[in-house]
């Protein structure tokens, strides 16, 4: 691509002018405060055994016993050797969270812009529509972070590919491994799973337009570039995705051996995760078009209408304080939707839902129908249990789509096809070879559509919708039916003030591109007038949810979790053991971050973990919490206050069993759990381990037989045993098969699972050292491969650069 000096003068000056956008939003960060983000938080509480140990010691552990009774660190901020693609990503994210999101966002989807030849300006606006689309934005506020990452790189990634198949072979596969690299990097599959289903539809595209045009060799070697490009990618996030993929297989998100429900009904063992669960937030059909009117079904659960509200003018007149009542109106729940709850509405834009239509008429083909069939398949797919027949397809049949949950958060796909394809009906706007009858065509109906849509849902909305919560019922007994009724009229007045608040926005925007067609108005004065427009628009609504109220002192994140008298009682006690508190079940990081738990959070937790809390644990079976070294349950007393029971029956570190009870099903292991003496007996899946079929049905313990912990680390555990007998020894810590090995006196012997989730192995008469090394094979393996991944990536962009500065094309 040859630039000329002012050329390149324009492209620094946007990106600078991008970096300025993404701080000023977040302005706050140039004080030094940080967004509150409350997953965010909870991630400090998972990952904090890591992180000080790295900081003590410079060593990173790739093992953490602090959440889930022990699991791998991969998913928890686990650094690889050479990745060097992570430490590139970290000099694109130079700004301050979460401002650096954004100009991530700005400037990949600048970069897609070029790619297509857009004229600069255009670049500019789609930027601004991508990057403050209010579900990237709400993202961010509340701490997915890792989501966010992602979708910042989507555009990035269809820039190289689209340049592929520009027949730019090699700097379209540059371009392409490069970005694609990056965008594993961002280290959420299930985002870039959704940005693949979209290149497949984009393939199928060009497929069909390739046999059209008979140019079926050059349609495969471009997927032969592609394919290459994506290898490349993959190689150079080698160690991250090998130690995903084998975490995930034992984690919530591979398939359980159980065909059994905890309430004994049949369970379907053919999927990763449950159809309710992967279909518990699902968009619903009419609530789409929330898309284009934000507050259409209230906005979120906790929307802030303070003193300009229906509620508020009620609460003072029955003579509740002016204060009381703004801060009570500052978290409404006018959210009426189908969903169990929402942040923020996915609200895309009017005007680029506008324009969007636009390019429905003036957009060529090619382009045309992978931005449409994009925009559908995320629609549709979005709907989950709404639209069951599609939702069920996939995840009955389509491959991996059954470990994916939120299926809502597909409209991430769409938030990438509107801003597109409006930017690519602008292109065909201002295009002079366009005729100006198919201009006025193509904007005259797309708002007399767009328009009558609207009128429409003004007319009839007491027809089409009654504004009623399904939680309103709860909200009746907490505060009565006369505060659920102004809810309501405030649901009705949003509803009213955004239809026409989408209305004008449309009506302006129209008027724009008319008196241009007409000649009435200079390009420069029409795209400027649709740039503040979307600006308006867009950050007007992001506003909403997210904004300087959100910021706190940075000290509050660095140290999110602060200690009660509750964690300062329990942690005088300096021996090994794990707190359980009821509050948080498994859904909560806060216990981690003092202490080692057998809680957590995390959206892949350690299957035999969650299905002994769903199957034992949440019956009251306390001989499993025995086994889980649970010396501490957090609960309430008498007063609702939290105190901590001290457990007196806890089976410790390790301990000596008696008896082995050999099954030969996971089923059979989880039922014998029932009624299991945990302290004397342990139970043997001898079908999983076939090697242990000869192993003992009992075993002499004597009162003198003793294992004790006598160091620990995260990676590593050492044991002292003394047993004048052979023995069975069972340990409180999870039973993973990738990375652990077990020594007695520094020889190797076998490990096996016992009670269901537990390790163990057989102890041989005597006084012996037991020790345990987390030395994951698959991390050497993948930073192998990372790193040939890596050098190959470097030598092809320096050689290009050299030929670049050689050639003269």
């Amino acid at each position: 691509m040859n630039l000329n000096f002012k050329s390149i003068g324009i492209h620094i000056a946007i990106v600078v002018s991008f970096i300025v956008i993404a701080v000023l939003y977040f302005k706050p960060v140039l004080q030094g405060d940080v967004i509150y983000q409350s997953d965010i938080v909870q991630y400090s509480g998972m990952a904090k055994e890591r992180n000080d140990y790295k900081q003590e010691t410079g060593t990173e552990s790739y093992w953490t016993n602090s959440a889930f009774g022990g699991m791998p660190t991969y998913q928890l901020g686990a650094n690889y050797p050479h990745n060097y693609i992570k430490s590139f990503d970290k000099v694109l994210r130079f700004l301050p969270r979460p401002a650096d999101y954004v100009f991530l966002y700005l400037l990949s989807f600048y970069i897609l812009m070029l790619v297509l030849k857009v004229d600069y300006r255009l670049a500019f606006l789609g930027s601004l529509a991508f990057a403050f689309s209010t579900y990237y934005i709400i993202i961010l506020g509340v701490g997915h972070n890792a989501k966010a990452h992602a979708i910042a790189y989507f555009p990035m990634v269809l820039a190289g590919i689209l340049l592929v198949f520009k027949r730019k072979y090699f700097w379209g596969a540059i371009l392409t491994a490069l970005a694609l690299s990056l965008e594993i990097v961002a280290n959420h599959f299930q985002m870039t799973y959704y940005l693949l289903l979209l290149v497949l539809i984009i393939g199928i595209v060009y497929f069909i337009e390739a046999i059209k045009n008979k140019e079926l060799p050059t349609f495969f070697k471009s997927v032969g570039v592609l394919i290459i490009a994506a290898f490349l990618a993959v190689l150079t996030n080698a160690s991250n995705l090998l130690a995903t993929s084998e975490y995930t297989k034992w984690s919530t998100r591979g398939k359980s051996e159980l065909t059994f429900n905890p309430d004994g009904s049949e369970r379907n063992t053919n999927l990763a995760l449950d159809r309710d669960y992967i279909t518990y937030y699902s968009y619903g059909v009419v609530e789409s078009l929330n898309l284009l009117v934000p507050r259409m079904f209230g906005g979120s659960n906790a929307e802030n209408l303070g003193d300009n509200s229906k509620t508020y003018d009620y609460l003072t007149s029955q003579g509740v304080p002016a204060s009381s009542a703004k801060e009570f109106s500052k978290n409404l729940p006018t959210y009426w939707g189908p969903q169990p709850g929402t942040a923020a509405p996915a609200y895309i834009g009017a005007i680029v839902l506008f324009l969007f239509c636009i390019g429905l008429f003036l957009v060529e083909n090619k382009y045309k129908w992978w931005l449409v069939a994009g925009a559908l398949m995320s629609l549709f797919l979005s709907w989950g249990k709404n639209f069951s027949f599609l939702t069920d397809l996939m995840i009955d049949y389509f491959p991996l789509y059954d470990k994916l949950r939120a299926v809502s958060s597909i409209q991430v796909i769409i938030e990438l096809c509107a801003p597109i394809m409006a930017i690519m009906a602008l292109v065909k706007v201002f295009d002079k070879n366009i005729t100006k009858e198919a201009k006025v065509k193509a904007v005259k109906w797309s708002g007399i559509f767009m328009g009558g849509l609207l009128a429409v849902l003004f007319l009839l909305k007491s027809q089409l919708f009654n504004f009623v919560s399904a939680n309103d019922a709860t909200l009746k007994q907490y505060y009565g039916a006369d505060i659920v009724r102004m809810i309501v009229e405030d649901r009705k007045a949003i509803y009213n003030k955004d239809l026409f608040r989408s209305f004008i926005l449309i009506g302006i925007a129209f008027s724009a591109l008319w008196f241009y067609i007409k000649g009435s108005l200079k390009y420069n004065f029409a795209v400027g007038a649709l740039i503040v427009l979307v600006a308006i628009d867009l950050i007007g609504v992001d506003l909403r949810y997210v904004n300087e109220d959100d910021f706190v002192n940075s000290r509050k994140m660095d140290i999110p979790f602060t200690k009660s008298a509750v964690d300062n009682q329990i942690l005088k006690d300096t021996t090994d053991y794990r707190v359980f508190d009821t509050s948080e079940g498994l859904n909560g990081a806060r216990t981690s971050y003092f202490f080692n738990s057998i809680g957590g959070y995390h959206g892949a937790k350690p299957r035999r973990l969650q299905e002994l809390f769903e199957y034992q644990i949440a019956n009251n079976n306390v001989a499993v919490l025995n086994m889980l070294n649970v010396k501490y349950i957090i609960r309430p007393n008498q007063e609702g206050q939290p105190y901590p029971a001290v457990n007196p029956y806890v089976n410790g570190s390790a301990w000596f069993v008696s008896d082995v009870k050999k099954v030969n099903s996971d089923d059979e292991a989880m039922k014998a759990m029932d009624s299991l003496d945990t302290k004397s007996e342990a139970i043997v899946n001898v079908n999983a381990f076939k090697e242990l079929s000869s192993l003992q049905n009992s075993y002499s313990v004597d009162s003198l037989a003793t294992i004790q912990l006598v160091e620990k680390k995260p990676d590593y555990l050492k044991y002292k045993a003394s047993n004048t007998n052979n023995g069975l020894a069972l340990f409180s810590e999870m039973y993973y098969p990738h990375g652990w090995k077990a020594t007695i006196d520094g020889k190797e012997v076998p490990q096996f699972r016992a009670n269901y989730a537990l390790r163990a192995i057989e102890v041989p008469a005597g006084s012996h050292t037991i020790e345990f090394t987390f030395e994951p094979s698959v991390v050497a393996t993948g930073s192998t491969l990372t790193l040939a991944g890596n050098i190959i990536l470097f030598l092809l962009i320096v050689g290009g650069i050299g030929y670049q500065f050689k050639s003269k094309e």
